[in-house]
């Protein structure tokens, strides 16, 4: 008979199948995904409103929230996870030629995509490395920053993934980016938990904006939780 443990290991392994099919039209040279997330194309637009009740400019202000915690001038080391198809920081990233960025996800559908945005721009300091962020190749006390845009709804081993995170950044490092949290919107809950989950875009449990700054506070020094509609921006300082 199987433990509680290895029950777990085995459903997050089912999840992360899941996931990876879920996401495998996306990636590719597609663009629906893209203009979903960028709120910038009609189809983007009615999906962005109808499920996030997100318009371009909620949209940019929640991204800008996020990306505001990287210094104009960072020479260090970032680790983005996942990648996802680099549509949101890869200009970014070229703006940071004195930085060592590396981006990570375990779709690789996805991260080709991101790849070939990276190539079109001609950044030369981003490496891609496939992997789960639940068990992921880094040494401890390796990245200055941990990026995470719309990731952690979505992580099959919730847990693992918020113990990786911190396990890979250094002291003083700090942990920012932003994703799908419960209770501010009842249509979007409603959507996550009978459509989204069920198609493995989602994974539960779910956190809220308040359960999400307890769990960063229990493990980090400095911690600051915004909300715009249903997405949570979050900063914290190790």
């Amino acid at each position: 008979m199987k433990s509680d443990k290895e029950v777990q290991a085995t459903v997050a392994m089912d999840r992360r199948g899941e996931i990876r099919q879920a996401y495998k039209g996306l990636g590719g040279d597609r663009t629906f995904y893209d203009g979903m997330i960028t709120c910038s194309t009609f189809m983007g637009k009615i999906v962005s409103g109808l499920v996030w009740n997100l318009d371009k400019e909620k949209t940019q202000e929640y991204q800008e929230m996020v990306l505001s915690n990287i210094p104009e001038n960072f020479g260090g080391k970032l680790l983005e996870v996942p990648v996802g198809t680099g549509i949101i920081t890869m200009p970014m990233y070229r703006t940071l030629p004195g930085a060592e960025i590396t981006c990570l996800d375990y779709s690789p559908d996805m991260m080709q995509r991101a790849k070939r945005l990276a190539e079109r721009l001609d950044i030369k300091n981003t490496d891609f490395v496939q992997g789960d962020v639940g068990n992921m190749p880094f040494e401890d006390d390796s990245f200055d920053i941990v990026l995470s845009l719309n990731g952690f709804h979505a992580f099959p081993d919730k847990s693992a993934a918020y113990d990786e995170t911190y396990r890979v950044l250094k002291p003083g490092g700090m942990l920012c980016g932003c994703f799908a949290v419960m209770e501010e919107n009842k249509r979007t809950d409603w959507i996550i938990k009978h459509i989204y989950t069920p198609k493995g875009y989602c994974t539960p449990p779910f956190e809220t904006a308040e359960s999400l700054k307890k769990r960063l506070e229990n493990m980090y020094r400095t911690v600051k939780v915004d909300t715009v509609e249903s997405i949570a921006v979050f900063r914290a300082v190790k």
